[in-house]
């Protein structure tokens, strides 16, 4: 019999286990693959982006897919924590752009061995390469029925097993049934920080695939022409329509309105945001007055990488070669404007298994915010991305995972001995 069992050796897992056993609760943390910590060893590109250093507010404003429901959370364990948490065990953090938190080793080994070192220490019991069938609530003891038919006992069970972003960790929707039994809501679940695919003819025609655009603006606008969402960062045109940072960071706002029903969600992309339209038209007006006789394409170099500047001069009837001084006053204005507003539209995105993140999930209108605990069955917990909660990249959605799995952790100990 155990107090508390973790479903999941993800972050929030591994915290969750961490925590419940430093409460003095006789743990037991299960998970199918034969390796811990298999998402945070791939995150950061390796290096293991463990949160960030920004306040609070700008942190849950980072997870828009319910942030706000972390506060309660946030109030026992927040970002801060983790920083001060990792640090005692022995793992030195260093602050990167944007209030990134990285270990100084960069390498995210070091972060998944200090958890699993503490686990040991705490004498956590670990079973890998178990796969959980499924599990029966009791009125005061559950028990997880295994693929082998085995059945564990415990008082307290914290589901922290994923949502189905990134498959080859192990997230793929194990959960969402046994939170289904025990009549909890599974909200639509749907890709988030993922690449964006379009059926325009130059991204189909590969005009552009592999340009990369520095520190542009990409926006989003709804049908009616308001603008949903702008993030500036860098982007990339692929082979199937748009990726990178920007893009990643806008991509939950257009499935959300495909989602809608809306056929394609018009995108715009400011190549220049550091310069007003009209001062970047007086610049360009005072080049070319200044070299008239230079190619109109020699004058605008720099502006953009070269192929897309090609691409904008063909869109716009511009010939390369004209010189400044042939060139008209309404075509350099309508050049102008696309390189402060290069818009076209978008249709869809890369599978859920291709995302970074799940959108969707164990509906929190149906979990305790300071708890973590079901409103719907005792002794049950969630916790990690098995929740509707999802952030963008840069450690927002591990600091979500982290926070989330120490709290679960903690009350369900703390249930379980009140049983």
């Amino acid at each position: 019999m155990f107090d508390v069992t973790i479903i999941g050796g993800g972050p929030s897992g591994l915290m969750a286990a961490i925590a419940a056993a430093e409460q003095g609760a006789n743990t037991l943390l299960i998970d199918k693959g034969d390796k811990l910590g298999r998402k945070l060893a791939i995150s950061g590109g390796g290096r293991c982006n463990v949160t960030n250093r920004l306040p609070t507010d700008e942190v849950i404003r980072h997870i828009p897919g319910n942030g706000r429901f972390l506060y309660s959370a946030f109030s026992t364990f927040d970002n801060y924590d983790i920083i001060d948490y990792f640090e005692g065990l022995g793992v030195a953090l260093k602050e990167e752009d944007h209030g990134r938190m990285f270990p100084v080793s960069n390498k995210a080994s070091d972060v998944v061995d200090a958890l699993l070192q503490q686990l040991a220490r705490l004498g956590v019991t670990i079973r890998k390469n178990c796969r959980v069938e499924a599990i029966d609530y009791g009125e005061q003891i559950h028990q997880i029925i295994l693929e082998n038919r085995d059945k564990i006992a415990t008082k307290t069970v914290i589901i922290a097993a994923g949502g189905k972003a990134v498959p080859h960790t192990g997230s793929t929707g194990d959960a969402y049934p046994w939170a289904k039994k025990a009549g909890h809501t599974i909200t639509s679940l749907y890709p988030t920080e993922v690449p964006i695919t379009s059926n325009e003819t130059f991204i189909q025609d590969k005009v552009l695939q592999g340009t990369a655009l520095r520190d542009v603006a990409l926006s989003v606008y709804h049908k009616d022409g308001k603008k949903v969402i702008t993030h500036r960062m860098d982007m990339l045109f692929t082979h199937f329509g748009i990726s990178g940072p920007a893009v990643l960071r806008c991509s939950q706002f257009i499935v959300k309105l495909l989602m809608t029903g809306e056929q394609d969600v018009k995108v715009s992309i400011d190549l220049l945001p550091d310069i007003k339209t009209n001062s970047l038209l007086q610049q360009l007006q005072k080049a070319i007055q200044g070299h008239p006789k230079k190619s109109f394409k020699n004058v605008i170099k720099g502006y953009a990488p070269e192929r897309v500047l090609d691409f904008l001069l063909t869109q716009q009837q511009i010939d390369p070669a004209l010189n400044c001084a042939n060139l008209s006053k309404d075509k350099l204005e309508t050049f102008t404007n696309s390189l402060k507003q290069f818009t076209f539209y978008v249709h869809g995105s890369l599978p859920l298994k291709k995302a970074f993140v799940t959108g969707g999930g164990v509906s929190i209108k149906e979990i305790v915010p300071s708890t973590l605990q079901s409103k719907l069955m005792h002794g049950l917990y969630f916790c990690g991305e098995v929740l509707d909660i999802h952030g963008y990249t840069g450690g927002y959605n591990i600091t979500s995972a982290l926070v989330t799995g120490r709290v679960a952790g903690m009350h369900a100990a703390w249930e379980s001995f009140s049983q």
